[in-house]
Protein backbone atom coordinates (compact mmCIF):
# COMPACT_ATOMS: atom_id res chain seq x y z
CA UNK A 1 0.00 0.00 0.00
CA UNK A 2 1.15 4.29 -0.43
CA UNK A 3 2.20 5.16 3.38
CA UNK A 4 -0.62 7.93 4.17
CA UNK A 5 1.94 10.72 4.67
CA UNK A 6 3.15 10.18 0.71
CA UNK A 7 -0.67 10.33 -0.40
CA UNK A 8 -1.21 13.14 2.20
CA UNK A 9 1.75 14.99 0.39
CA UNK A 10 1.65 13.71 -3.61
CA UNK A 11 -1.89 13.74 -3.73
CA UNK A 12 -1.52 14.01 -7.93
CA UNK A 13 0.79 12.01 -8.51
CA UNK A 14 -1.13 9.22 -6.39
CA UNK A 15 -4.21 10.43 -8.59
CA UNK A 16 -2.25 10.14 -12.15
CA UNK A 17 -1.49 6.27 -10.88
CA UNK A 18 -5.22 5.89 -10.63
CA UNK A 19 -5.39 7.20 -13.47
CA UNK A 20 -2.88 5.53 -15.75
CA UNK A 21 -3.63 1.99 -13.92
CA UNK A 22 -7.18 2.38 -15.15
CA UNK A 23 -8.36 2.00 -11.63
CA UNK A 24 -12.12 2.62 -11.16
CA UNK A 25 -14.28 3.34 -8.14
CA UNK A 26 -11.28 4.56 -5.89
CA UNK A 27 -12.33 8.32 -4.36
CA UNK A 28 -9.37 9.89 -3.77
CA UNK A 29 -10.84 13.51 -2.25
CA UNK A 30 -12.80 11.55 -0.01
CA UNK A 31 -9.85 9.72 1.13
CA UNK A 32 -8.25 12.89 1.62
CA UNK A 33 -10.89 14.36 3.68
CA UNK A 34 -10.36 10.89 6.01
CA UNK A 35 -6.93 11.77 6.82
CA UNK A 36 -7.63 15.17 7.17
CA UNK A 37 -10.66 14.78 10.07
CA UNK A 38 -8.38 12.23 11.37
CA UNK A 39 -5.79 13.89 11.81
CA UNK A 40 -8.05 16.80 13.52
CA UNK A 41 -9.17 14.29 16.17
CA UNK A 42 -5.66 12.61 17.00
CA UNK A 43 -4.97 17.08 17.45
CA UNK A 44 -7.90 17.73 19.40
CA UNK A 45 -7.05 14.85 21.81
CA UNK A 46 -3.57 15.94 22.12
CA UNK A 47 -4.99 19.21 23.36
CA UNK A 48 -7.17 17.54 25.87
CA UNK A 49 -4.81 15.24 26.89
CA UNK A 50 -2.24 18.51 27.62
CA UNK A 51 -5.54 20.19 29.31
CA UNK A 52 -6.50 16.86 31.33
CA UNK A 53 -2.63 16.77 32.61
CA UNK A 54 -2.65 20.79 33.54
CA UNK A 55 -6.03 20.03 35.44
CA UNK A 56 -4.78 16.66 37.39
CA UNK A 57 -1.54 19.10 38.56
CA UNK A 58 -4.35 21.88 39.59
CA UNK A 59 -6.63 19.75 41.50
CA UNK A 60 -3.26 18.52 43.69
CA UNK A 61 -2.19 22.21 44.59
CA UNK A 62 -5.64 23.38 44.91
CA UNK A 63 -6.23 20.62 47.62
CA UNK A 64 -2.92 21.01 49.41
CA UNK A 65 -3.94 24.70 49.45
CA UNK A 66 -7.15 23.53 51.38
CA UNK A 67 -9.30 25.12 48.85
CA UNK A 68 -12.17 22.78 48.53
CA UNK A 69 -14.79 24.24 46.39
CA UNK A 70 -12.36 25.17 43.65
CA UNK A 71 -10.49 21.36 43.78
CA UNK A 72 -14.15 19.80 43.27
CA UNK A 73 -14.57 22.15 39.95
CA UNK A 74 -11.53 21.21 38.96
CA UNK A 75 -12.73 17.18 39.50
CA UNK A 76 -15.30 17.52 37.34
CA UNK A 77 -13.26 19.42 34.57
CA UNK A 78 -11.35 16.39 34.22
CA UNK A 79 -14.08 14.21 34.12
CA UNK A 80 -15.29 16.07 31.49
CA UNK A 81 -12.20 15.86 29.46
CA UNK A 82 -11.91 12.34 30.07
CA UNK A 83 -15.13 11.55 28.77
CA UNK A 84 -14.81 14.27 25.79
CA UNK A 85 -10.90 12.15 25.15
CA UNK A 86 -12.65 8.83 25.33
CA UNK A 87 -15.27 9.95 22.77
CA UNK A 88 -12.49 11.77 20.60
CA UNK A 89 -10.22 8.81 20.43
CA UNK A 90 -12.64 6.05 19.76
CA UNK A 91 -13.85 8.36 16.89
CA UNK A 92 -10.33 8.55 15.11
CA UNK A 93 -9.43 4.75 15.82
CA UNK A 94 -12.93 4.13 14.11
CA UNK A 95 -11.53 6.45 10.85
CA UNK A 96 -8.58 5.66 11.52
CA UNK A 97 -9.74 1.74 10.80
CA UNK A 98 -11.52 3.48 8.06
CA UNK A 99 -8.79 5.13 6.59
CA UNK A 100 -6.34 2.22 6.35
CA UNK A 101 -9.33 -0.15 4.79
CA UNK A 102 -9.19 3.03 2.21
CA UNK A 103 -5.63 3.30 1.55
CA UNK A 104 -5.77 -0.52 0.38
CA UNK A 105 -7.88 0.71 -2.46
CA UNK A 106 -5.12 2.63 -3.88
CA UNK A 107 -2.96 1.33 -6.72
CA UNK A 108 0.95 1.59 -6.85
CA UNK A 109 2.93 4.16 -8.40
CA UNK A 110 4.13 3.31 -11.75
CA UNK A 111 8.05 3.76 -11.88
CA UNK A 112 8.98 6.41 -13.74
CA UNK A 113 10.32 4.90 -17.08
CA UNK A 114 7.70 2.55 -16.97
CA UNK A 115 5.54 2.90 -20.55
CA UNK A 116 2.28 4.53 -20.68
CA UNK A 117 -0.65 3.05 -22.11
CA UNK A 118 -4.18 1.75 -21.82
CA UNK A 119 -3.73 -1.73 -22.38
CA UNK A 120 -1.60 -5.10 -24.09
CA UNK A 121 -1.65 -2.81 -27.21
CA UNK A 122 0.65 -0.65 -25.69
CA UNK A 123 3.13 -2.93 -24.25
CA UNK A 124 7.01 -2.73 -25.17
CA UNK A 125 8.53 -5.87 -27.14
CA UNK A 126 12.40 -5.65 -25.67
CA UNK A 127 13.53 -8.77 -27.33
CA UNK A 128 13.06 -12.21 -29.08
CA UNK A 129 14.95 -15.87 -28.63
CA UNK A 130 14.79 -18.40 -30.29
CA UNK A 131 13.43 -18.11 -34.49
CA UNK A 132 16.87 -18.08 -35.66
CA UNK A 133 16.78 -22.03 -36.74
CA UNK A 134 13.33 -22.99 -35.52
CA UNK A 135 12.95 -26.84 -35.73
CA UNK A 136 10.55 -28.25 -38.69
CA UNK A 137 6.75 -28.91 -37.54
CA UNK A 138 4.08 -30.78 -39.28
CA UNK A 139 1.85 -28.36 -41.37
CA UNK A 140 -0.58 -27.52 -39.91
CA UNK A 141 0.50 -28.02 -36.47
CA UNK A 142 -2.00 -29.69 -34.41
CA UNK A 143 -3.31 -27.60 -31.37
CA UNK A 144 -2.73 -29.06 -28.28
CA UNK A 145 -5.81 -29.45 -26.97
CA UNK A 146 -6.71 -32.01 -29.89
CA UNK A 147 -3.08 -33.84 -30.31
CA UNK A 148 -3.53 -34.25 -25.99
CA UNK A 149 -6.99 -35.78 -26.47
CA UNK A 150 -5.46 -38.02 -29.29
CA UNK A 151 -2.57 -39.30 -27.14
CA UNK A 152 -4.39 -39.54 -24.49
CA UNK A 153 -2.17 -37.51 -21.53
CA UNK A 154 -5.31 -34.94 -21.16
CA UNK A 155 -8.55 -35.66 -20.01
CA UNK A 156 -10.26 -32.81 -19.82
CA UNK A 157 -13.75 -33.99 -19.99
CA UNK A 158 -13.69 -36.27 -16.98
CA UNK A 159 -11.93 -33.70 -15.44
CA UNK A 160 -14.62 -31.64 -16.04
CA UNK A 161 -17.32 -34.29 -14.75
CA UNK A 162 -15.53 -34.74 -10.86
CA UNK A 163 -14.45 -30.53 -10.99
CA UNK A 164 -16.39 -28.59 -13.25
CA UNK A 165 -15.02 -26.69 -16.21
CA UNK A 166 -11.52 -25.66 -15.51
CA UNK A 167 -10.11 -28.73 -14.54
CA UNK A 168 -8.41 -31.40 -15.93
CA UNK A 169 -7.05 -34.63 -15.50
CA UNK A 170 -3.27 -35.04 -16.70
CA UNK A 171 -2.43 -38.62 -17.46
CA UNK A 172 0.89 -40.96 -17.90
CA UNK A 173 2.93 -38.98 -20.11
CA UNK A 174 1.47 -35.95 -19.61
CA UNK A 175 1.74 -36.17 -16.14
CA UNK A 176 5.84 -37.52 -16.28
CA UNK A 177 6.04 -34.68 -18.23
CA UNK A 178 4.74 -31.78 -15.33
CA UNK A 179 6.53 -33.70 -13.07
CA UNK A 180 9.88 -33.37 -15.25
CA UNK A 181 9.05 -29.85 -15.79
CA UNK A 182 8.68 -29.36 -11.98
CA UNK A 183 12.28 -31.16 -11.09
CA UNK A 184 13.82 -29.20 -13.98
CA UNK A 185 12.64 -25.58 -13.36
CA UNK A 186 13.53 -26.14 -9.37
CA UNK A 187 16.95 -27.47 -9.65
CA UNK A 188 17.58 -24.56 -12.48
CA UNK A 189 16.87 -22.35 -10.18
CA UNK A 190 18.86 -24.01 -7.04
CA UNK A 191 21.53 -23.12 -9.52
CA UNK A 192 20.45 -19.40 -9.35
CA UNK A 193 21.01 -19.47 -5.66
CA UNK A 194 17.36 -19.88 -4.90
CA UNK A 195 16.29 -21.30 -1.65
CA UNK A 196 13.52 -24.51 -1.79
CA UNK A 197 10.17 -23.57 0.37
CA UNK A 198 7.49 -25.57 0.65
CA UNK A 199 4.70 -23.86 1.21
CA UNK A 200 0.88 -23.84 3.03
CA UNK A 201 -1.06 -24.61 0.41
CA UNK A 202 -4.36 -22.33 2.47
CA UNK A 203 -3.94 -18.90 3.30
CA UNK A 204 -5.82 -16.18 5.29
CA UNK A 205 -6.87 -13.09 4.74
CA UNK A 206 -4.14 -11.29 6.14
CA UNK A 207 -1.80 -13.14 4.06
CA UNK A 208 -4.25 -12.25 0.85
CA UNK A 209 -4.14 -8.27 2.07
CA UNK A 210 -0.26 -8.25 2.05
CA UNK A 211 0.28 -9.33 -1.38
CA UNK A 212 -2.39 -7.29 -2.76
CA UNK A 213 -5.06 -9.87 -4.01
CA UNK A 214 -7.62 -8.83 -1.54
CA UNK A 215 -9.48 -6.97 -1.26
CA UNK A 216 -9.40 -6.12 -5.20
CA UNK A 217 -9.10 -9.75 -6.23
CA UNK A 218 -11.40 -11.00 -3.55
CA UNK A 219 -14.04 -12.63 -5.64
CA UNK A 220 -10.87 -14.41 -8.03
CA UNK A 221 -10.35 -16.40 -5.14
CA UNK A 222 -11.41 -19.82 -3.76
CA UNK A 223 -12.63 -19.96 0.18
CA UNK A 224 -12.37 -23.33 2.06
CA UNK A 225 -15.62 -24.57 2.77
CA UNK A 226 -18.39 -22.91 0.63
CA UNK A 227 -19.17 -19.56 -1.06
CA UNK A 228 -17.20 -17.13 -0.58
CA UNK A 229 -19.68 -15.37 1.49
CA UNK A 230 -20.82 -18.83 3.09
CA UNK A 231 -18.09 -20.28 5.01
CA UNK A 232 -19.31 -23.81 6.40
CA UNK A 233 -17.05 -22.92 9.10
CA UNK A 234 -15.37 -20.04 11.21
CA UNK A 235 -11.67 -20.81 9.10
CA UNK A 236 -10.12 -17.50 7.37
CA UNK A 237 -8.49 -19.70 4.92
CA UNK A 238 -8.54 -18.79 1.01
CA UNK A 239 -6.75 -21.86 -1.88
CA UNK A 240 -3.49 -19.89 -2.62
CA UNK A 241 -4.06 -17.89 -6.12
CA UNK A 242 0.27 -18.31 -6.36
CA UNK A 243 2.70 -19.06 -3.91
CA UNK A 244 3.77 -15.52 -4.10
CA UNK A 245 1.25 -15.15 -1.26
CA UNK A 246 2.37 -17.48 1.51
CA UNK A 247 6.14 -16.67 0.34
CA UNK A 248 5.70 -13.14 1.20
CA UNK A 249 4.01 -13.61 3.69
CA UNK A 250 6.66 -15.63 5.43
CA UNK A 251 8.36 -12.77 7.03
CA UNK A 252 5.35 -10.58 7.56
CA UNK A 253 5.22 -8.27 10.59
CA UNK A 254 9.21 -9.08 10.92
CA UNK A 255 12.31 -7.36 10.97
CA UNK A 256 15.51 -8.42 9.04
CA UNK A 257 18.38 -7.96 9.01
CA UNK A 258 20.89 -6.31 6.66
CA UNK A 259 22.79 -9.66 6.30
CA UNK A 260 19.81 -11.37 5.77
CA UNK A 261 19.52 -9.67 2.04
CA UNK A 262 18.88 -10.56 -0.71
CA UNK A 263 16.75 -13.10 -0.02
CA UNK A 264 15.58 -15.32 -3.17
CA UNK A 265 13.16 -18.65 -2.52
CA UNK A 266 11.11 -20.46 -4.69
CA UNK A 267 8.42 -22.63 -4.25
CA UNK A 268 6.10 -24.86 -6.33
CA UNK A 269 2.59 -25.47 -5.71
CA UNK A 270 -1.13 -25.48 -7.03
CA UNK A 271 -2.36 -22.57 -7.86
CA UNK A 272 -6.17 -21.57 -7.79
CA UNK A 273 -8.26 -19.08 -9.30
CA UNK A 274 -11.69 -18.36 -10.40
CA UNK A 275 -10.86 -15.57 -13.20
CA UNK A 276 -9.23 -18.49 -15.06
CA UNK A 277 -10.82 -19.66 -18.12
CA UNK A 278 -13.12 -17.10 -18.38
CA UNK A 279 -11.84 -15.37 -21.59
CA UNK A 280 -13.56 -16.86 -24.67
CA UNK A 281 -11.68 -19.30 -26.82
CA UNK A 282 -9.04 -19.83 -24.23
CA UNK A 283 -11.67 -21.89 -22.16
CA UNK A 284 -10.55 -24.15 -24.57
CA UNK A 285 -7.58 -26.67 -23.65
CA UNK A 286 -4.93 -25.99 -20.78
CA UNK A 287 -4.20 -22.35 -21.35
CA UNK A 288 -6.17 -20.64 -19.27
CA UNK A 289 -7.77 -22.93 -16.42
CA UNK A 290 -9.22 -23.03 -12.66
CA UNK A 291 -6.10 -25.53 -11.04
CA UNK A 292 -3.04 -25.20 -12.84
CA UNK A 293 1.14 -25.65 -11.39
CA UNK A 294 4.22 -23.34 -11.22
CA UNK A 295 7.64 -23.09 -9.86
CA UNK A 296 7.18 -19.11 -8.45
CA UNK A 297 10.11 -17.05 -7.32
CA UNK A 298 10.13 -14.46 -4.53
CA UNK A 299 12.82 -11.86 -3.55
CA UNK A 300 13.35 -9.59 -0.84
CA UNK A 301 16.17 -7.17 -1.59
CA UNK A 302 17.41 -3.70 -0.41
CA UNK A 303 15.32 -0.76 -2.18
CA UNK A 304 18.72 0.81 -3.74
CA UNK A 305 19.01 -3.12 -5.18
CA UNK A 306 15.66 -3.90 -6.76
CA UNK A 307 15.94 -2.66 -10.17
CA UNK A 308 19.01 -3.99 -10.86
CA UNK A 309 17.45 -7.75 -9.45
CA UNK A 310 14.36 -7.18 -11.58
CA UNK A 311 16.52 -7.40 -14.57
CA UNK A 312 18.38 -10.32 -13.07
CA UNK A 313 14.62 -12.24 -12.51
CA UNK A 314 13.47 -11.52 -15.84
CA UNK A 315 17.21 -13.63 -16.92
CA UNK A 316 16.51 -16.48 -14.20
CA UNK A 317 13.37 -17.00 -15.80
CA UNK A 318 14.35 -16.74 -19.39
CA UNK A 319 16.91 -19.47 -18.94
CA UNK A 320 14.27 -22.24 -18.21
CA UNK A 321 13.07 -21.57 -21.45
CA UNK A 322 16.04 -21.36 -23.04
CA UNK A 323 17.19 -24.52 -21.78
CA UNK A 324 13.92 -26.01 -23.28
CA UNK A 325 14.90 -24.60 -26.67
CA UNK A 326 11.26 -23.31 -26.95
CA UNK A 327 11.52 -19.36 -28.50
CA UNK A 328 10.00 -16.37 -26.42
CA UNK A 329 9.92 -12.94 -26.23
CA UNK A 330 9.79 -10.24 -23.42
CA UNK A 331 7.53 -7.58 -23.12
CA UNK A 332 7.68 -4.54 -20.65
CA UNK A 333 4.14 -3.66 -19.52
CA UNK A 334 2.44 -0.17 -20.34
CA UNK A 335 1.02 1.57 -17.14
CA UNK A 336 -2.74 0.66 -17.72
CA UNK A 337 -1.48 -3.75 -18.27
CA UNK A 338 0.90 -3.64 -15.94
CA UNK A 339 -1.61 -4.44 -12.93
CA UNK A 340 -2.61 -2.94 -9.18
CA UNK A 341 0.26 -3.86 -7.32
CA UNK A 342 3.70 -3.50 -9.66
CA UNK A 343 5.84 -0.36 -10.25
CA UNK A 344 7.42 -2.12 -13.12
CA UNK A 345 7.03 -5.60 -15.39
CA UNK A 346 7.78 -7.67 -17.53
CA UNK A 347 5.87 -10.54 -18.97
CA UNK A 348 7.58 -13.47 -21.00
CA UNK A 349 5.56 -14.98 -23.09
CA UNK A 350 6.48 -18.50 -24.75
CA UNK A 351 5.60 -18.92 -28.71
CA UNK A 352 2.86 -21.63 -29.27
CA UNK A 353 3.05 -22.22 -32.97
CA UNK A 354 -0.32 -24.27 -33.72
CA UNK A 355 -2.89 -21.51 -33.52
CA UNK A 356 -2.73 -18.57 -36.48
CA UNK A 357 -3.02 -14.90 -34.13
CA UNK A 358 -2.62 -11.73 -35.80
CA UNK A 359 0.14 -10.82 -32.86
CA UNK A 360 1.77 -13.86 -33.59
CA UNK A 361 5.26 -13.95 -35.13
CA UNK A 362 5.91 -14.53 -39.28
CA UNK A 363 5.66 -18.24 -38.79
CA UNK A 364 2.03 -17.76 -37.58
CA UNK A 365 1.02 -19.29 -34.22
CA UNK A 366 0.26 -17.54 -30.80
CA UNK A 367 2.19 -15.78 -27.91
CA UNK A 368 1.65 -17.37 -24.41
CA UNK A 369 2.18 -15.29 -20.89
CA UNK A 370 4.47 -18.10 -18.65
CA UNK A 371 5.98 -15.74 -16.01
CA UNK A 372 5.49 -12.08 -15.07
CA UNK A 373 8.58 -10.11 -13.19
CA UNK A 374 7.48 -7.67 -11.39
CA UNK A 375 9.26 -5.36 -8.83
CA UNK A 376 6.78 -3.98 -5.96
CA UNK A 377 8.73 -1.90 -4.58
CA UNK A 378 7.59 -1.14 -1.03
CA UNK A 379 4.02 -1.39 -1.77
CA UNK A 380 3.50 -5.31 -0.30
CA UNK A 381 6.01 -4.66 2.10
CA UNK A 382 3.88 -1.72 3.68
CA UNK A 383 0.71 -3.96 3.81
CA UNK A 384 2.58 -6.75 5.56
CA UNK A 385 4.91 -5.35 7.71
CA UNK A 386 8.21 -6.16 6.01
CA UNK A 387 11.41 -4.44 7.22
CA UNK A 388 14.73 -4.54 7.78
CA UNK A 389 17.42 -3.19 9.34
CA UNK A 390 21.02 -1.36 7.76
CA UNK A 391 22.44 -0.87 10.98
CA UNK A 392 21.85 -2.64 14.07
CA UNK A 393 21.51 0.51 15.86
CA UNK A 394 19.51 2.05 12.72
CA UNK A 395 15.73 2.56 12.19
CA UNK A 396 14.02 -0.60 10.54
CA UNK A 397 13.16 0.49 7.02
CA UNK A 398 10.65 -0.91 4.54
CA UNK A 399 12.62 -3.58 1.88
CA UNK A 400 11.45 -3.83 -1.64
CA UNK A 401 9.77 -7.43 -2.92
CA UNK A 402 9.79 -8.90 -6.23
CA UNK A 403 8.79 -11.48 -8.05
CA UNK A 404 8.65 -13.96 -11.25
CA UNK A 405 6.80 -17.17 -12.43
CA UNK A 406 9.75 -19.77 -13.23
CA UNK A 407 7.85 -20.48 -14.96
CA UNK A 408 3.87 -21.54 -14.90
CA UNK A 409 3.18 -25.38 -16.25
CA UNK A 410 0.36 -25.28 -18.26
CA UNK A 411 1.25 -23.14 -21.04
CA UNK A 412 4.90 -24.33 -21.38
CA UNK A 413 3.30 -27.88 -21.74
CA UNK A 414 1.21 -26.36 -24.80
CA UNK A 415 4.53 -25.63 -26.23
CA UNK A 416 6.29 -28.05 -25.49
CA UNK A 417 2.85 -30.11 -27.54
CA UNK A 418 2.75 -27.66 -30.15
CA UNK A 419 6.69 -26.52 -31.13
CA UNK A 420 8.18 -30.41 -30.26
CA UNK A 421 5.55 -31.84 -32.77
CA UNK A 422 6.47 -34.59 -34.69
CA UNK A 423 4.02 -35.76 -38.35
CA UNK A 424 3.56 -38.94 -37.20
CA UNK A 425 1.40 -37.44 -34.20
CA UNK A 426 4.18 -38.30 -31.37
CA UNK A 427 5.87 -35.38 -29.72
CA UNK A 428 9.93 -34.76 -29.13
CA UNK A 429 10.95 -34.51 -25.64
CA UNK A 430 13.03 -31.60 -25.11
CA UNK A 431 16.73 -33.09 -24.55
CA UNK A 432 16.76 -30.69 -20.91
CA UNK A 433 14.12 -33.47 -19.91
CA UNK A 434 14.80 -36.76 -20.36
CA UNK A 435 17.05 -37.07 -17.77
CA UNK A 436 14.18 -35.80 -15.44
CA UNK A 437 12.06 -38.74 -17.71
CA UNK A 438 14.45 -41.53 -17.04
CA UNK A 439 15.99 -40.89 -20.69
CA UNK A 440 12.21 -40.64 -22.27
CA UNK A 441 13.31 -39.32 -25.94
CA UNK A 442 9.32 -39.03 -27.43
CA UNK A 443 6.17 -38.86 -26.20
CA UNK A 444 4.00 -41.68 -27.81
CA UNK A 445 0.42 -41.24 -26.01
CA UNK A 446 -1.43 -43.75 -23.37
CA UNK A 447 -3.82 -46.52 -24.19
CA UNK A 448 -7.20 -45.43 -24.07
CA UNK A 449 -9.70 -46.93 -21.23
CA UNK A 450 -12.96 -47.38 -21.25
CA UNK A 451 -16.06 -47.85 -24.04
CA UNK A 452 -15.03 -44.00 -25.22
CA UNK A 453 -12.22 -45.39 -26.54
CA UNK A 454 -13.51 -48.28 -29.02
CA UNK A 455 -13.28 -46.69 -32.59
CA UNK A 456 -11.19 -44.08 -31.93
CA UNK A 457 -7.89 -44.98 -33.29
CA UNK A 458 -6.70 -45.90 -29.44
CA UNK A 459 -3.16 -47.29 -29.34
CA UNK A 460 -2.19 -50.48 -28.35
Amino acid sequence: MLGRQYVRENPEEVRKAIDLKGVEGVDLDEILELDERWRELKARGDDLRHERNEVSEKIGELKQAGDDEEAEEAIERSQELKAELQEVEEEADELEAQLEQRLLELPNIPYEDAPVGDDESDNVEGRRWGFDDPRDRPDPVVPHYDLAEELDIIDFERGAKVAGGGFQFIKGDGARLEYALMQFMLEVHREQGYTDIFPPIPVNSKSMQGTGQFPKFVDDAYRLGGANDEPYDDDDLWLLPTAEVPVTNMYRDEILLDDDLPLKHQAFSPNFRREAGEHGTETRGYVRVHQFNKVELVNFVRPEDSYERLEGLVEEAAEVLERLGLPYRVLEMCTGDMGFTQAKKYDLEVWAPADDMEDGPEEGGRWLEVSSASNFEDFQARRAGLRYRPERHESAEYLHTLNASGVALPRVVVAILEYYQNDDGTVTVPEALRPYMNGQEVIEGDRKVGESAVGAGDRE
